[in-house]
């Protein structure tokens, strides 16, 4: 029999989730079923019992319940402590562990789809909300020289930077306004706020970009206007789809055990158009 896994979000509708899932398990020969589990607002934790009682082995967390799983998790994993919120829920018995995969999706796809480097560069992130958190310990993990948290409320990148700071090591570790960022430039500059969906962009200083920068815009499925800023002032772009699959290559392992190729899911889902894809 098939194990039985879902992605718990709302809305969930849209989601590449049980696409990206079966075409690993038919890749490794696992046996799965993996469907979209649609979570009514206030109603995570009955859902998630129900998913459990009808035999349910585990769960892909969306927005915007990444916080909620976090709470119900009996188990966390070091990065899902670091980031404060799980994407990936396992239940074995009466043990529900969580864990989080989207910083090992952004590093990954970054460092071996996009042959970028991250060791000794200076990167930017931009915003500090719950994408920024699940990310900044896998980035620091990558020894860059430098990580500026860029906010529009700065108490709130100083947070991040608190709450990160014993992991900096030879990193050096900042935040500031988007105001403040003044005449600094970057060899990386990834885009973690939400403003893309809503055709906007952070107010940034012309010269950010260093030489063959690379623009990372965690939004995908459209060109937004951060990346075409980015393309105009001559950094390389991409969008946050690889990221996606390597989130969920990384929950399949969790899961499984065993870690699937990305590189032809990728390709298969670019060749999509973009308009049917969304979020995870």
């Amino acid at each position: 029999m098939s194990d039985l896994y879902a992605v718990i979000g709302n809305p969930v509708a849209h989601s590449k989730s049980p696409a990206i899932h079966a075409a690993f398990a038919r890749q490794t020969f696992q046996l799965i079923d993996y469907k979209q589990l649609f979570c009514e607002f206030g109603a995570f934790n009955a859902t998630v019992q129900a998913f459990r009682a009808a035999g349910g082995k585990g769960l892909n967390v969306t927005v915007p319940f990444k916080h909620e799983a976090f709470d119900l998790a009996t188990r966390r994993s070091a990065r899902a402590e670091q980031a404060g919120a799980v994407n990936t829920l396992s239940f074995d018995g009466d043990v529900v562990a969580g864990d989080n995969t989207d910083g090992a999706g952004l590093t990954r796809d970054i460092t071996a789809n996009l042959g970028c480097a991250l060791r000794g560069k200076s990167i930017l992130l931009l915003g500090a909300g719950g994408a920024s958190y699940g990310v900044v310990g896998p980035l620091l993990a990558a020894a860059p020289a430098a990580l500026v948290i860029a906010n529009r409320t700065v108490g709130k990148a100083e947070a991040l930077v608190q709450r990160f700071a014993a992991l900096a090591a030879s990193s050096r570790l900042a935040a500031c306004g988007y105001d403040a960022l003044g005449e600094q430039r970057f060899d990386v500059v990834i885009n973690a706020t939400s403003a893309g969906l809503a055709g906007d962009m952070p107010q940034l200083p012309e010269q950010l970009f260093a030489p063959h920068a690379l623009a990372y815009e965690m939004v995908y499925g459209k060109t937004t206007p951060f990346m075409q800023f980015a393309r105009a002032r001559g950094a390389t772009v991409a969008d946050g789809l690889g990221m996606l699959v390597e989130q969920a290559a990384e929950s399949f392992f969790v899961w499984r055990g065993v870690r699937p190729h990305t590189a032809p899911v990728l390709a298969a889902l670019r060749d999509e158009p973009a308009a049917t894809r969304a979020a995870n």
